[in-house]
């Protein structure tokens, strides 16, 4: 980026010369342009004018006063300036531009036959009059305005890019701490729902207690290791999901019936947020299952065109007042990380249906062709 801000400056720099270097043809006539030397002579004055004002604006008062908010100063410097250096310029050009006679000089005693041919001389150029006066002195003005000009825009374009970029930093920094701190809290929450699973386990069924630390090992390695990007493989999200369940449904008696029904291509490249998904299944095997009644908890995830969608139905059968083990903490969590990941890239429907005996959440997010960025 500094490299690229450089070349930049490089370019503008060359453009304005380029503007100036050739400012000075409007200094002469016609008759000084077929001059080399009349157009070096008649131009070193103003150039040098006009690189005196521009780089004053540059690294002076467009740095020190335009922008510190200094207008006032950097209105009268310009203005000091620019009619000193017009009225200079005027004197200079107006005492050297003037074509003299050329003094007579003894001529040589030629034959007719050696004698050259006379070469034309250059007329005398008028004396301008008043008006070609002040519209030289103009020409004068506008010449030093557009070098004060171009050095304020270059310095106040440049000053804007660098705020600009440190902007979207500074609000990069601060997502990646606001997921970082998401992340933190999704972890110890999901670790304490299992634990409190496996815990209840332990007293009926020793083997299945055993088979579910293993099953929780692998999705702590996931949580660990797998989620540090800010994207992760959508089949890898969806092998977490399902290890998941399938640690959950250990626990679960016959009368709950969990169906899981995944419709992504084979191969894929699709990127997601990790642990978006986690918190909904998590609410839904706390609010959807039953100890006597029967019950039911369906996961379906799709891809493709441009978008993933994840929907989750249970049956509902709400926690009692004295169970703390809900407080909406996940769902938060869930509008948060889809928020700072998806701003106005995704949808989120939720609530009971009308008899009031499912509980429906479907996410869909757009956009999804997020390649691999660890």
């Amino acid at each position: 980026m500094n490299k690229l801000r450089a070349n930049l400056q490089v370019l503008l720099h060359v453009a304005v010369w380029l503007a100036i270097l050739l400012s000075p043809l409007f200094f002469v006539g016609n008759e000084d342009r077929d001059d080399i030397g009349g157009y070096i002579i008649n131009g070193v004055i103003p150039l040098t004018l006009l690189i005196v004002l521009f780089y004053t604006n540059y690294f002076y008062l467009v740095p020190r006063h335009f922008l510190a908010g200094r207008k006032r100063g950097y209105w009268i410097g310009n203005i000091v300036m620019i009619v000193v250096f017009a009225v200079a310029t005027h004197a200079w050009l107006e005492s050297h531009c003037h074509d003299r006679e050329p003094e007579p000089g003894p001529a040589p005693q030629l034959v007719d036959a050696q004698r050259p041919e006379p070469r034309p001389q250059r007329e005398p150029r008028p004396i301008p009059n008043d008006a070609d006066k002040l519209f030289f002195m103009l020409r004068d003005v506008f010449n030093l305005c557009f070098s004060a000009g171009a050095a304020t825009f270059i310095v106040v374009t440049m000053r804007w890019k660098e705020t600009d970029e440190a902007r979207k930093k500074a609000e990069a920094a601060k997502t990646e701490a606001e997921l970082r701190n998401l992340r933190n809290q999704i972890n110890p929450h999901f670790l304490l729902n299992t634990l409190n699973n496996i815990y209840a386990l332990t007293a009926i069924d020793t083997q299945k207690a055993q088979a579910a630390i293993h099953e929780l090992s692998n999705l702590l390695r996931h949580i660990l290791y797998d989620t540090r990007s800010a994207y992760i493989p959508l089949d890898d999200e969806i092998t977490f999901m399902r290890n998941y369940i399938d640690l959950m449904k250990i626990r679960l008696t016959n009368n709950v019936e969990v169906t899981v029904d995944i419709d992504v291509p084979e191969r894929n490249d699709i990127m997601i947020a990790p642990l978006i998904f986690i918190s909904l299944i998590e609410n839904a095997f706390k609010h959807g299952v039953s100890p006597t009644k029967q019950s039911f908890i369906r996961v379906a995830i799709s891809a493709g065109e441009g978008r993933v969608v994840c929907l989750i139905e249970n049956s509902n059968h709400p926690k009692n007042a004295s169970d703390r083990s809900g407080h909406g903490i996940g769902l938060q969590q869930v509008k948060q990380r889809l928020d700072i990941s998806y701003k106005d890239r995704y949808e989120w429907t939720k609530g009971l249906t009308a008899a009031g005996s499912t509980y429906t959440s479907k996410i869909v997010i757009y956009d999804t062709e997020v390649r691999d960025n660890r």
